[in-house]
């Protein structure tokens, strides 16, 4: 949930690059009641005026979730029982529980219907009050690819967010955690047109919703590995009337965020187009945006990866070994000419988020192959691996089924 997510420090790369501050203090805490300036998704919003601030008040009582006590998120986890944990990070922790389907109240441990239960640990105003966006942007927006907000817990310093349960855990650990099992070119496609769904439902919503973090660790799995686009705590309402962006804090983490929204605060939905691009460059590449194992220009995808994206000879060198060269030829260009758009410097020459979708759907559901011509045959070939190729990655596919991000986060961007 927005910045409680990370566990290292957030670094100022606005100013220096190297200033570090603490996320929060004990003593930051405010006891006024929150203000959002976000927009109510159920009415219809005058277009040529701004959001208006929505009280805590206003959010909590018209979200369309289940206000838990602490005692039945208790009960519903075995105590936060640490059998039932699923997943630590800076935000704090995340526990498997068990509600009734019908009543949602507290049910017996193996009984009834799964939910992540995220217990906030972080303390201080900014981490209630990205809880409080959380809440009212999952209580409001329902579509298949976000995940489900089924209730919330305030209750004197207890922030709780009570999820549907998403048993694949999230991209990042599909992509790079040790497992017996990589992902397909299929699947990763199908993971890709499911996040950029959810984005572009929030794009073209009435009233704009800008995403601001998206990354692997934000995309969570279902059993069928639909994607789910989560943590909504660093969401904002997107310009209105004439204005072209939002000026905001730059937020976000390190080797996802778009490059003008670093270096001004100018925040536009083109900057999570540049984030998706990102992203698809992870599924095709299976490396990190930013790894610091690697020297020099590797350490940072974009600018490792750039240069072979629009080349069709050269595009295997970067292609994520895993695949073992099973993937379409012409999906595999297609795809990595839609990455090199996403991250044009330029954010008005990337395409909307509307029209990624539409590419990316093309690729869905391959031919059979008894039915291709034989010069289709040939176009649509896997790509070989190069045996000189030195690109090299850890196998990925982890168990484990955190519905909710890893605590091994890059550090954000504020």
């Amino acid at each position: 949930m927005g910045n409680c997510l990370d566990s290292s420090a957030k670094v100022d790369t606005a100013i220096s690059g190297s200033g570090v501050s603490k996320n929060y203090s004990k003593n930051s805490r405010s006891s006024a009641p929150s203000s959002l300036t976000i927009p109510s998704f159920s009415e219809n919003s005058n277009a040529s005026s701004l959001p208006t601030p929505r009280s805590e008040g206003e959010i909590l009582s018209s979200s369309n979730v289940k206000p838990f006590s602490f005692n039945e998120l208790r009960n519903a986890t075995r105590n936060f029982r640490p059998d039932s944990l699923l997943g630590e990070g800076g935000f704090g922790y995340v526990f498997k529980g068990w509600i009734d389907e019908h009543t949602l109240s507290a049910a017996k441990p193996g009984s009834g219907m799964v939910v992540a239960v995220k217990k906030l640990k972080c303390e201080g105003f900014q981490g209630h009050k990205e809880w409080l966006t959380e809440v009212n942007y999952l209580g409001l927006l329902h579509h298949p690819n976000l995940v489900k907000l089924i209730g919330y817990c305030l209750e004197g310093e207890n922030r709780l967010l009570v999820y549907e349960f998403m048993p694949k855990g999230s991209l990042e650990n599909h992509l790079f955690r040790r497992g017996p099992q990589p992902l397909s070119w299929a699947i990763r496609m199908k993971v890709a047109i499911g996040a950029a769904k959810g984005l572009c439902f929030l794009h073209e919503a009435k009233s704009q919703v800008i995403y601001r973090d998206f990354k692997a660790s934000n995309i969570l799995l279902d059993a069928e590995f639909n994607a789910k686009v989560s943590d909504f705590g660093l969401a904002k309402a997107g310009p209105t009337g004439d204005r072209t962006h939002v000026s905001t804090q730059v937020m976000g983490t390190h080797g996802y965020a778009a490059p003008e929204y670093v270096a001004t605060g100018r925040l536009t939905a083109k900057s999570d187009v540049y984030s998706f691009g990102v992203v698809l460059l992870e599924l095709l590449t299976g490396r990190r945006a930013v790894d610091k194992t690697k020297v020099g220009v590797e350490q940072n995808l974009v600018d490792w990866a750039k240069p072979y994206l629009g080349d069709k000879r050269k595009l295997f060198r970067i292609m994520d070994t895993k695949l073992e060269g099973q993937y379409p030829q012409k999906g595999a260009y297609t795809a990595a000419t839609l990455a090199l758009q996403c991250l044009s410097i330029d954010a008005k020459v990337r395409p909307r988020m509307a029209e990624v979708l539409a590419t990316l759907e093309q690729l869905e559901g391959p031919k059979t192959p008894g039915r291709l011509s034989q010069s289709e045959q040939q176009r649509d070939a896997p790509i070989r691996r190069s045996p000189m190729r030195q690109h090299c990655s850890p196998r990925n596919l982890t168990p484990g089924a955190s519905p909710l991000p890893s605590h091994r986060q890059l550090p954000r961007v504020r």
